[in-house]
């Protein structure tokens, strides 16, 4: 007995060590993702304001931007073999949080603290109920932590919970689907549940590649296992269709808006897969499970003070126009307030004049 509770006590040190190591690696990947972007937005900016007619990817502060993308990017990637899902996905909002803090710390106009408080105090809401909700979803996640081993990803795929959940989300991706394509229905909604059920197998595939690989550089060999490509495959598949859907939907949509909701159905999405796949609470308290969606809602609910305050705003947003890539909690300026020497195509909306059909005014007659 006493073996069996110093097995059970080195488990739960270890679970621990591996949580702690994910969700610091998840923080400082979104974190790093944000800060990269207000980097290549001044890229942007700084070429617009000058007579440099050297192309944006021929500057070192691009470049510059580029890495920290990717590295972010790359923290992101590794969290998941550390860290379960549950702890991870919400993390997002840590990126949408970031971008906030950053829009309000490069504001071009200054104003008073009544006025400024007036304008941003939805944002500042939302930055405090988005800290809260993360320290809960923290404090009460899951704490156990497997070893993605090939023969253990093959167990959970042939699981009944798994074939069952796979065959509802294909069915329901086939019927969404059909709307979209057929009867042509560009509905927000609807475009970001196909982005959410795209976003519920990157994670559950993300989650094994990753932790294989882990597995790999540390002595155990897991490349040698035909479930390493299939879940390969799959990530970079469901990341390049999630990466068009948000694209053709970001040309239809407001930012702010796409990016409030996106982190809504995607998280949701992404807790049941972890939780069916990877059995993630199986191990939890019903007390536990209640706070930690507590703390997801929160989140959520500051996720989206954030974003509904962003459009009213005349603020200087430093990150760049959503132009089909892939990142994590990325938001987009969304406001108008784009500097004059850069140029910008308007998207017209449906049933609005087009601008070459503008109307003159009359010459005042002598």
């Amino acid at each position: 007995m006493a073996g069996l509770a110093f097995t059970r006590d080195a488990t739960n040190n270890s679970s621990y060590t591996d949580n702690l190591i994910g969700t610091l690696l998840a923080i400082f990947g979104n974190v790093l993702v944000s800060i990269s972007l207000c980097v290549q937005k001044y890229s942007h900016v700084s070429l617009a304001g000058t007579k440099d007619l050297r192309a944006f990817y021929r500057t070192k502060t691009w470049w510059f931007g580029l890495i920290l993308t990717c590295l972010g990017e790359g923290a992101n990637f590794l969290s998941y073999a550390f860290a379960p899902i549950a702890l991870v996905a919400p993390l997002n909002g840590v990126s949408v949080l970031t971008s906030s803090i950053l829009g309000l710390i490069f504001l071009r106009e200054k104003s008073k603290p009544k006025e400024f408080f007036r304008r941003f105090g939805l944002s500042f809401l939302g930055c405090i109920v988005t800290i809260g909700g993360t320290y809960l979803f923290l404090t009460f996640g899951p704490n156990s932590h497997e070893k993605l081993r090939g023969e253990n990803i093959v167990k959970h795929i042939v699981g009944w919970p798994v074939l069952l959940y796979l065959l509802l989300e294909i069915i329901m991706f086939c019927m969404l689907l059909y709307f979209y394509k057929q009867q042509n229905a560009n509905y927000l909604v609807l475009n970001l549940l196909l982005v959410a059920l795209l976003g519920s197998v990157t994670v559950i595939t993300v989650k094994a590649v990753s932790g294989m690989l882990v597995l790999t550089f540390e002595g155990a060999m897991q490349l040698n296992y035909p479930i390493f490509y299939v879940m390969f495959v799959c990530m970079t598949a469901s990341v390049a269709f999630q990466a068009r859907f948000l694209s053709q939907t970001c040309k239809l949509y407001d930012s702010s808006m796409i990016a409030s909701i996106n982190y809504i159905l995607s998280t949701c999405f992404a807790l049941v897969a972890g939780a069916t796949f990877y059995l993630e609470f199986n191990y939890e308290g019903v007390l536990h499970v209640c706070m930690f969606l507590l703390g997801c809602a929160a989140c959520f609910l500051g996720v989206f003070f954030i974003t509904k305050n962003r459009k009213k705003s005349k603020t200087f947003e430093p990150y760049p126009d959503y132009n089909g890539s892939f990142s994590y909690g990325a938001l987009v300026n969304s406001d108008g307030a784009v500097p004059s020497t850069v140029p910008v195509n308007k998207q017209l909306s449906p049933g609005s004049p087009s601008p070459t059909t503008t109307h003159k005014p009359d010459l005042k007659k002598e």
